[in-house]
C-alpha cells in the first residue's frame, strides 16, 4: 500500500489505519510530490529486504523500479497491543 500511495494510485488517507506517529505526517509530505508517479508502467518492487530488531518490529527496505528510475525506500513495521502491524517510520531515496 506505500508504494500505492506515493506512486498516486492510492490516497494518502488509505494509509491512517496502517501507520502511526510520525510516519503519517511523513508520508503526506511524500505523497504530496509523488515521487513514484510515473507516465505509463506503475511501479514495481525489485527487491525487498527485512531484519527483525526485536520482537513485534520489523525494519524493511525495497527496491523500487518506477519507470526509468530506480528508487530505495525503508520503513518501519510495529505490532500495537491491538496485534496490527502499523508503520512508524518510511524514508525514499532519490532516484538512479
Amino acid at each position: 500500500m506505500l508504494v500505492a500511495v506515493l506512486s498516486g494510485q492510492r490516497p494518502v488517507h488509505a494509509m491512517l489505519r496502517h501507520s502511526a506517529g510520525q510516519a503519517y505526517d511523513e508520508l503526506i509530505r511524500l505523497a504530496e510530490r509523488g515521487p513514484l508517479r510515473t507516465r505509463g508502467a506503475r511501479p514495481v518492487v525489485r527487491d525487498i529486504g527485512w531484519f527483525v530488531p526485536r520482537e513485534g518490529a520489523i525494519e524493511a527496505f525495497a527496491r523500487i523500479g518506477a519507470g526509468d528510475r530506480l528508487r530505495a525506500m525503508a520503513f518501519r513495521l510495529e505490532r500495537g497491543r491491538d496485534l496490527r502491524w502499523r508503520c512508524t517510520a518510511v524514508e525514499l531515496g532519490g532516484p538512479r
